[in-house]
Parts: C-alpha cells; structure tokens; sequence
C-alpha cells in the first residue's frame, strides 16, 4: 500500500495490555511511547481521538487488591481510582509536548438517546476542531453491563462512526486477523485486507492471550462490522511494535486492514445512530409485495403492508422490519404506536405511510444484538 499523507481524522483504541505492565499498574514506558506517536500524528496535522481502557487495571491496586477484581462493585471501586490516574498520566505527558487532553466518559445510554448521542457529537467535535485529544472511555464507575468482553473495541468503532473518523486504529496484543489461531498452528498466514465480514471470517476470530485486557478477536469482528457499514476503514495491529500507530495511519503497518468497497456502506449519521445505537422497540413483519420496494430503497411502509406487529412501542421509536420468513431486512421509524397498528384504527388511510422511507436503513449487513 502506498502512503496515505492526506489529513485525518483518527480514532485509536488502546487495550489495557497496551497500557499496563505486567503487574497491572499504568507502565510509563508503555504511555510514553504511544503519546509520542500520537504527537508525531498531530504534528503532521492529523486530527486525533484516543478510546482508552486501563481505568480498572490502573486502580485495583491502589484499592488494595492483589490481583483484578472480579466482583463488580470492586471492579467499578477500581475503576474510580484508576480513571483519575490515566487521565492525569495522559495529560502530563501531552502537555509537556504542547497538547491539551481532556476526559470524556460514555455510557450506554449515551448512545441509544439520540438528543445525547448528538450533544456528544457535537462536544467531541468542538474538541477535535480546537487541536484538543479527546480521550474517551466506558464509564465504568456506574455502568452494570458494559464491564464485559470487548467492550471498548464496540465503543471504538461506535465512536469512530459518531465522530465521522477517516479511520479507526485498534491496538492488540495480537498482530490482526490470521486464518487460523498461531498460538496452535505456526503455519497460520496473516490476512493483510479484509472487505466483506463473512461467516469464514467470523470463524477464524479467536482469543487473546492477554490476562489484563477484557476483549477477544470476536468482539473486534463485531467492532469492524460497525466500521465497514459506516463506510470507515480500519485497521488492527499489535501494540508495542515501534510507529505502529503512525504506520497504520500511512497504509504501511503490518496488521490487518478492513475497507469495504461497497459504496453503498456510507450510513449517513441519522442512519447510523438507527443501526447501532437506538435500540430497536419493537418488529413490524411485513408481507412479500412490499419486501423488494423496502430494499431498493423506493418506498415506505404503508398500513396495508404489514402483516403483524410484536412488541410495545411509540410513534417515533425505532423497529425491526421482517420478511415472511422472519428474517431483518431493514430498520425504521414508526409514524404510529404498536397499539395502532394492532388495532387497525378505522380513521387510518389505507395508504398512509407507516414508516417514513427517510428513516429506513436497508442494506445494513451487520448482525448486532439490540442496543449495540
């Protein structure tokens, strides 16, 4: 691959493993080095967001705790302790070389509400605009299910796509994506491109051998699904190798690349908030004459369209839309509650819209559970 010398905008995922040393406290060495390539970004006039974990691996020490905590409240204990701690390391270090940090801490809700979800946006932006380094990580001191595998890859990319990243860089402690796990097969071969997640692909996802970090490869096949829908190509390499992030950001690093060339991918930001962050209220199954007009994207969903509706929701929420055979093919905003519909009101026009067509999200060729 050729050099990429275009001005980006960057997110990177650092992992614990990236972070801490092998005793699970912040290793200075190890942030050093990956400020200094930060800085070499900006340097150049790139644009850079960091989604960082290392909150609880830098605090349950300092709590008293001889090895990480796995009760959670002592997880989140520890992540109060260590979120104070990384930030701080983070800031020192960028301002001794002239560049403000500053802390951003997301939860789940966050994202599903969409007022929050654009007031984030915006904030993040004012940020990066200012030549200031976001630094965002999963509020772990009060959050109850998102302390839990791979988390921060997911985070990442749905940050990357929240921020309209030019690329998102994922650090591990494995050098990208090979056919075959190499800890078990020295003969296994590192893929250099991936441009479709397919279920081979999805097979060939395996574990980390890192014990302080809480992600695994199938949580960043998850995290590259968000990325190639958004139209964002990414990259996941191995932490620690000398200009790893700066390479990858110029097309040159060893790792993995993953760019869909599918030109329709480019969600706009409205589409990608319905796709991976609002939650889904409910289904509306839908009869075969309307399945193809859904697809190719030329019309709505009217009244007489629907063959049956399951579960509770509001007009304006966001739902699954169903063939016959149960399977999702796209989703949409509701104009009309679950009990409307239901009911079959006799005031309601035959041809009312049901689901506005400018909310529709077709060809979203991404499988996430519900409020991913």
């Amino acid at each position: 691959m050729s050099p990429d010398n275009k001005k980006k905008r960057v997110v990177i995922k650092i992992g614990s493993s990236s972070l801490t040393s092998m005793h699970g406290e912040i290793s200075r060495r190890k942030l050093e080095r990956l400020v200094d390539e930060v800085v070499r970004l900006k340097d150049d006039g790139h644009e850079v967001l960091l989604v960082s974990s290392g909150a609880v691996a830098a605090g349950y020490r300092k709590l008293g705790c001889l090895e990480r905590p796995s009760s959670l409240p002592e997880k989140q204990a520890a992540a109060a302790i260590g979120q104070g701690l990384l930030i701080e390391a983070y800031s020192d270090l960028f301002l001794s070389h002239g560049y403000v940090a500053s802390q951003i801490l997301i939860t789940r809700s966050d994202f599903s509400d969409e007022n929050r979800y654009n007031n984030a946006r915006n904030t993040i932006n004012v940020l990066l605009e200012r030549g200031i380094i976001p630094i965002v990580n999963e509020n772990d001191t009060v959050t109850i299910d998102r302390l839990k595998f791979g988390d921060n890859d997911t985070l990442s990319a749905k940050v990357a796509a929240l921020v309209d990243a030019d690329q998102l860089v994922i650090l591990s402690d494995i050098d990208g994506l090979y056919d075959s796990d190499p800890r078990k097969n020295p003969n296994a071969s590192l893929l250099d491109q991936v441009e479709e997640i397919t279920k081979n692909i999805e097979d060939m996802a395996g574990e980390p051998g890192s014990s302080v970090g809480t992600g695994g490869m199938r949580s960043k096949i998850d995290a590259f699904k968000i990325t190639m829908a958004a139209g964002i190509p990414a990259f996941l390499g191995k932490s620690g190798i000398p200009n790893i992030i700066y390479d990858a950001v110029q097309r040159t690093a060893k790792g993995t690349y993953f760019e869909s060339k599918d030109e329709t991918a480019n969600l706009d930001s409205r589409q990608q908030w319905i796709a991976f962050n609002s939650g889904p209220e409910g289904q509306i199954i839908i009869k075969d004459n309307a399945k193809q007009r859904i697809l190719n994207q030329t019309g709505g969903l009217n009244l007489y369209d629907i063959e049956d509706v399951s579960g509770q929701f509001k007009k304006g929420a966001v739902v699954r839309i169903l063939d016959s055979n149960q399977e999702e093919i796209a989703l949409g905003i509701v104009n009309y509650t679950a009990e409307d519909l239901l009911n079959e009101n006799e005031d309601f026009d035959a041809n009312d819209e049901a689901v506005s067509i400018d909310h529709l999200v077709c060809h979203v060729e991404v499988s996430l559970p519900v409020g991913l």
